[in-house]
């Protein structure tokens, strides 16, 4: 036998063998391919849940602050506050406060003490209590059914009535 005729038998063996090979190539590049896709987006949702979060939290302290700005919020609960967080005039987020904020503790202050107003002296006595306030923001996207809850704690001095009225001494 001649070797052009040895070699055509071996590769009529071969015939079938290269097909059978690209297929497996391409369905092992089909799953890479799908795989990389999967991450893909599963790394999307997890970037938009982040800037959900940080926006939602910045949303949040934008309307503690505006709360706590007016001290309205000792006696009067909060309304609801739609915060614009991107600038474009367009509410992103609504910022709820439930349950009202919390007067946990009322303590006089010293007349003449670093940071305490001169009104505060008096010769009635104690007229200015220290106040530690805990105030609770929620943010919901109706959108998506994301939520987050924040706490945010506060020292400011209250007057006597708004003592009373709001801490119970």
């Amino acid at each position: 036998m001649t070797t052009t005729a040895m070699a055509g038998k071996v590769f009529g063996l071969q015939r079938g063998s290269t097909l059978i090979v690209a297929l497996i190539m391409l369905v092992l590049l089909t799953l890479v391919a799908v795989s990389a896709i999967n991450s893909t987006s599963d790394s999307f949702q997890m970037v938009a849940n982040a800037q959900f979060r940080e926006e939602a939290t910045a949303a949040a302290q934008q309307a503690i602050e505006n709360v706590i700005s007016n001290t309205n919020f000792q006696t009067v609960a909060p309304v609801p506050q739609n915060i614009d967080v991107n600038n474009d005039g367009i509410p992103d987020y609504t910022v709820t406060f439930a349950p009202a904020p919390t007067c946990l503790s009322a303590t006089p202050v010293v007349a003449g003490a670093p940071g305490v107003p001169a009104v505060c002296a008096s010769s009635i006595g104690t007229v200015c209590y220290w106040t530690l306030w805990d105030i609770r923001a929620s943010v919901n996207d109706t959108r998506t059914g994301a939520s987050i809850a924040l706490h945010q704690g506060i020292r400011t001095i209250a007057g006597l009535n708004a003592a009373v009225a709001s801490c119970g001494i």
